[in-house]
């Protein structure tokens, strides 16, 4: 994460959890071989959740599209895209000890929370993409949430590897973190279970 992103996300300790956390916005992306719980609120936005639990380096990801130009106004960050948000995720990992042959992977979000959405499919395109990734990159998937009518706020524990998912009826938080982007991309939830915890 550059220096920029990582002003711009938000450390703070949790005292719910009793942990430090550290919150992913939208095109944002966290490394760390810490103990601290990484947080994100998706709509149709993807996180990804890394893990080498053999270096103990984790990290997540905040995605809006597969792919795409960065001309999406001021301050546009490469990692809105998933390709991007991937391998600087990666790489950021590395730098502290992870190995690329040696990482799993969970994955949430890409719910249908924007009405009007469906006609470009984003949740879908989103899905379709880190799916294809993971499986072009051998990195074996241990999990998913995906898809649905709902925003997802996503809890990840570094020191486990845990996860746990809140599913939100249509959160205007998650709606409104998306808005901004749905004018450059006008024109079944997944079954797999795992190391996650749902929770309404």
């Amino acid at each position: 994460m550059t220096h920029a992103e990582m002003r711009s996300s938000l450390q703070y300790f949790d005292r719910h959890f009793q942990i430090s956390a550290v919150k992913i916005f939208p095109g944002q992306y966290h490394a760390t071989n810490q103990p601290c719980m990484l947080v994100t609120l998706l709509g149709s936005c993807v996180a990804v959740c890394l893990s080498d639990r053999t270096a103990g380096v984790y990290g997540m990801n905040h995605f809006l599209l597969p792919e795409g130009s960065l001309d999406l106004g001021s301050g546009a960050s490469a990692a809105r895209f998933g390709v991007n948000a991937m391998e600087l995720l990666i790489t950021d990992m590395q730098k502290l000890g992870a190995m690329r042959n040696r990482l799993e992977a969970k994955i949430f979000g890409a719910g249908n929370v924007l009405d009007g959405m469906t006609v470009v499919n984003v949740g879908e395109r989103n899905t379709n993409f880190i799916r294809s990734y993971l499986s072009t990159e051998g990195i074996p998937l241990l999990a998913e949430d995906l898809l649905g009518e709902f925003a997802r706020k996503v809890y990840f524990f570094t020191e486990t590897g845990k996860v746990l998912v809140k599913r939100l009826k249509r959160s205007a938080v998650a709606v409104k973190q998306e808005m901004p982007y749905r004018g450059q991309v006008q024109g079944g939830e997944g079954d797999k279970t795992g190391d996650i915890d749902l929770f309404i």
